[in-house]
């Protein structure tokens, strides 16, 4: 993954981070969503295995 695929998706999980943050109400989906942005922002070597799966996850849903 290069570094301008990775932004945008540091940036969306960053505005969903803080909007979570500031409501005082995590669940569980919503602290998987912060654990993936922790991966994205660390660039840690499982990132491309994260991708893959996120990326799995995503092609689930049919294009409009």
């Amino acid at each position: 993954m290069t570094e301008n695929a990775a932004f945008p998706l540091v940036l969306v999980f960053g505005i969903i981070t803080v909007l979570l943050v500031r409501s005082r109400d995590v669940r569980w989906w919503q602290a998987v969503l912060i654990g993936l942005f922790g991966v994205y922002i660390g660039q840690t070597p499982v990132i491309f295995t994260i991708h893959g799966l996120v990326a799995w996850f995503l092609s689930l849903f049919p294009n409009s």
